[in-house]
């Protein structure tokens, strides 16, 4: 592996981590730490958006320094999760509307899916080409 591309590797592994941190403690902030003040809430989540953005450019100019066979794994697997999310996502928002689950939908359960569908698809992709 080239400098460069470890060099966007780590970036993009340090804006991941930053955003993951702010996301808990957008999530968990208000309960346990500031008792629900809606200015500090705003604040975390708008912090959070900011370290996602980073983290989604960090993401293109990692895809950016790959050669073109990593390009072609990460991109396949991109799209594999980007299908069993939305197609996933939809099938699970409409069990939930039409009460064929009896709890909520969870946001949380679909991040899973794309996460687990988007690391499957990685592990294949590596193991086909390598």
């Amino acid at each position: 592996m080239n400098k460069e591309v470890v060099k966007a590797t780590k970036n993009l592994a340090l804006w991941t981590i930053l955003w993951v941190a702010s996301l808990a403690l957008a999530t968990f902030g208000p309960k346990f730490l500031w008792e629900e003040n809606t200015i500090l809430s705003i604040l975390t989540i708008a912090i959070n958006s900011a370290l996602g953005a980073g983290m989604i450019w960090a993401n293109v100019k990692h895809l950016s320094v790959l050669d073109e066979l990593q390009k072609k794994i990460q991109l396949d697997a991109m799209g594999i999760a980007l299908g069993v999310g939305i197609v996933g996502g939809l099938s699970y928002s409409v069990m939930d509307i039409s009460n064929v689950i009896s709890s909520n939908a969870e946001i949380g359960f679909l991040v899973m899916l794309i996460s687990i569908s988007y690391m499957v698809a990685l592990l294949i992709g590596k193991k086909r080409y390598a």
